[in-house]
């Protein structure tokens, strides 16, 4: 198996893009800071964390460390925005011209924020790009929403008039979390912005630049003061205080399951609408007649992609017993030449994980998975002594009891799991606490739309798996979480209704 890890800094051989270039130039023109009421702030204690390059474990920037003062300055810049009538009362084509612009300058500066999110997170510099498209494209998406957010003339007798208006909740608290940091800002910013709502982000402390860069581009498109403030910092302080706040009127959170379960509780301090959108162990089922190359194809990049920390990635992959061996096979064998190394080479596959310490907690749970008596078939290992790099994993054998099978990893692990008909890989499919997403794999139309029904899970692909558009809503079932983001339900998540009678 490949298997170089970048040593050196995060820079290609080849000569700069002017997008890198003007990466590591925002890079060193020093301490990043807070955002808040439209002006750049250090933190009220004047605490700054450092944020690493995972590749090269070579500190990158030191960056403004929020606490619960500066979350309260924040949500009074946010609140007074919100009271502002140039921003409640702004024309549904003004709020659709601003997002558009938002777009424009996201294409303008593409590959810049590609850079930053490659050197912040590791993701590969072919994934970031990706992305970048990506949040463009979101904020496209919403900017036609504005002027769609509609109310209702409900029908009453002739003596009354009753309608109902869509109203923006106010100000939202949004946390974020690591593993693609850029597109979950896009995917939280731009439906509350549509609605009218104001905001205060927060990053994770693990990769908040491409967050950061991306705010100084959203204030250089004339969002008025206020309305989208960031507050970088931990966990423990800065998301605490949001998720607590009493004049925040919604949270939206991007995380683990654990955490998301705090927030909740948190949130009833003042009862704030709270959307979550949480971890998954989700199957990902090949039956014998699938296109199996298609099916191994994806089998593979799924659990590989971003290096598996992705919640939604199929983890478990469920195979049908009559192929089971040939296809685990093939699985190993396709991920045994995917390249694990350096971000900015065009050929890398697969990144660092974002830390040690998730370095670690990866190579755990391969421990866990032999003692547990499943069959490792490939990797298992650190890649290399600098960078928090791990070989593609898999292990074959698994029964669905197993902890690598019951537990998020959100690392390049896989586990093969085999299953005796269509109601066994349902029952197993569905044998877990979460349910976000889940794939079938089949030629069966009548079986692939059976399957997809009886799968409790937020997100089903058939014969595909995680492609995504702004139009579909994704979120989860059961310990997945609850509301959801994108499509038509993300407007209804950062709105609210109001019913009004009038008696003639």
């Amino acid at each position: 198996m490949s298997s170089t890890a970048q040593t050196e800094k995060p820079v290609s051989a080849a000569p700069l893009t002017a997008g890198h270039q003007a990466a590591l130039a925002w890079l060193e023109t020093g301490p990043k800071r807070l955002l808040i009421d439209g002006r750049w702030v250090d933190a009220v204690s004047g605490k700054t964390f450092t944020t690493f390059d995972p590749a090269t474990e070579q500190a990158l920037v030191e960056v403004a460390e929020a606490d619960s003062a500066d979350v309260d300055r924040a949500v009074v810049a946010a609140r007074k925005a919100y009271e502002q009538p140039s921003w409640t009362g702004m024309s549904p084509h003004a709020r659709t011209r601003l997002l558009l612009k938002i777009a424009d300058v996201v294409d303008q500066h593409a590959e810049e924020l590609a850079v930053l999110e490659t050197i912040d997170s590791g993701a590969p510099i072919a994934s970031t790009r990706a992305r970048s498209v990506q949040v463009a494209e979101i904020f496209r998406y919403y900017a036609g929403w504005p002027t769609k957010i509609f109310g209702t003339t409900n029908p009453i007798d002739g003596a009354r008039f009753l309608y109902m208006l869509r109203e923006p909740m106010g100000v939202c608290g949004l946390i974020n979390a690591w593993n693609v940091p850029i597109v979950m800002a896009a995917n939280k910013i731009a439906p509350a912005v549509a609605c009218g709502n104001t905001l205060v982000l927060k990053p994770a402390e693990q990769a908040p630049l491409s967050t950061l860069r991306l705010a100084e581009l959203i204030e250089q498109t004339g969002m008025p003061p206020g309305v989208v403030n960031i507050v970088p910092g931990y966990g423990a302080t800065a998301g605490a205080a949001i998720a607590a706040h009493p004049d925040i009127d919604k949270v939206a959170f991007t995380g683990s399951t654990a955490v998301g379960r705090a927030i909740l509780q948190a949130s009833t301090v003042n009862m704030k609408k709270v959307t979550l959108e949480l971890g998954g162990k989700s199957p990902n089922i090949i039956f014998p007649d699938a296109d199996m190359d298609l099916a191994i194809n994806a089998a593979v990049s799924t659990f590989c992609r971003n290096s598996g920390q992705i919640c939604s990635a199929g983890t478990r992959l469920f195979v049908h017993e009559s192929v089971v061996d040939e296809v685990g096979e093939r699985v190993t064998a396709l991920a045994a030449g995917y390249k694990v190394g350096a971000p900015f080479a065009p050929d890398t596959q697969l990144g660092p994980l974002i830390s040690e310490r998730q370095m670690e907690r990866v190579l755990s749970y391969v421990d866990a998975g032999r003692e547990g008596g499943a069959k490792l078939s490939l990797g298992g290992s650190r890649v290399g002594n600098v960078g928090y790099f791990v070989q593609p994993t898999v292990f074959a054998g698994v029964s669905n009891g197993m902890k690598i099978a019951r537990e998020e990893i959100f690392g390049p692990v896989l586990s093969i799991i085999g299953f005796k008909d269509e109601n066994d890989a349902v029952l197993q499919g569905n044998d877990t606490e979460y349910g976000l997403a889940a794939a079938v794999w089949t030629r069966d139309v009548s079986r692939a739309h059976r399957v997809a029904r009886s799968l409790k899970s937020g997100r089903v692909w058939i014969n595909t798996y995680a492609e995504a558009d702004p139009v579909m809503s994704m979120g989860g079932y059961k310990q997945s979480g609850y509301g959801r983001e994108l499509g038509m339900e993300s407007i209804e998540a950062y709105t609210q209704t109001k019913s009004v009678m009038m008696r003639l």
